[in-house]
């Protein structure tokens, strides 16, 4: 990427983010949208202003070999509001994404299973995450987006800001989830984000303002399931839900 397309599409990648704020959108939709600009400017190193259909054609059908129906529409979705908002461009106006009809349930995972795919995980940030997925059964983005002052210690509970259908819950906090965080805090010491992003190692994790990356959590767990020789489709939301509240 030429160093004047790297910064025109950081200023049209900022412009994009006060669009979806000034909208009024869920956080979650929010840093799907973004996500989804973030991923296609890799693709096509930052030069995503006239998008052909035979463009657009190729980047779907590649993102469809790794990632799930789900992520390919929110990119759809988030390209469409980039090119609307930011842009002030038409979108091509031709329909490149029809799921297949029908929804199948994820493959339940056994507690023993659950337990060595925590133990297989070898990067500790994952590994703690995957467990704190486990014994608080949550979803991927629920656990992404705790916080330090979610974490009640003195009630064993933790707060769940924007679950499903947008709403709030409290979940109970094993003592060992606990001690556990205790520990990992004291690695990262990040004073806002309990799972901060790790892309610039260890010194970076104390100051970073965003979690762990979706993407980099979801391939690691795939990994960590093939090298265990699981064979279940398995997204995350099966490891947080199948797992016991101890």
């Amino acid at each position: 990427m030429s160093s004047s397309c790297e910064a025109q599409f950081k200023r049209h990648y900022e412009a994009h983010l006060k669009h979806l704020r000034l909208k009024g959108l869920q956080p979650k939709t929010i840093e799907a949208y973004a996500r989804a600009v973030r991923r296609i400017g890799a693709y096509f190193d930052g030069d995503i202003e006239d998008l052909s259909e035979q463009q657009l054609l190729d980047y779907f059908c590649d993102l469809l070999e790794t990632h799930s129906w789900s992520a390919v529409k929110l990119d759809l979705y988030g390209l469409k509001f980039y090119y609307a908002h930011v842009l002030r461009k038409p979108w091509v106006n031709v329909d490149l994404v029809k799921p297949p009809k029908g929804q199948r349930l994820p493959d339940i995972v056994t507690v023993e299973e659950a337990q060595r795919l925590i133990q297989a995980t070898q990067t500790l940030s994952y590994r703690v995450f995957f467990f704190t997925l486990y014994s608080l059964g949550l979803r991927l983005g629920e656990g992404l987006r705790l916080t330090v002052a979610d974490i009640d210690a003195a009630r064993r509970r933790v707060h769940i800001r924007d679950a499903k259908g947008n709403k709030d819950r409290l979940v109970p906090l094993p003592e060992t989830t606990l001690e556990l965080l205790r520990r990992f805090w004291q690695v990262h010491r990040n004073p806002v984000l309990l799972f901060p992003n790790r892309a610039g190692g260890l010194k970076a994790a104390t100051s970073a303002s965003t979690p762990l990356d979706r993407g980099g959590v979801q391939m690691t767990l795939r990994k960590v399931v093939t090298s265990c020789g699981l064979k279940k489709r398995l997204p995350l939301i099966a490891l947080g839900t199948a797992m016991p509240h101890t």
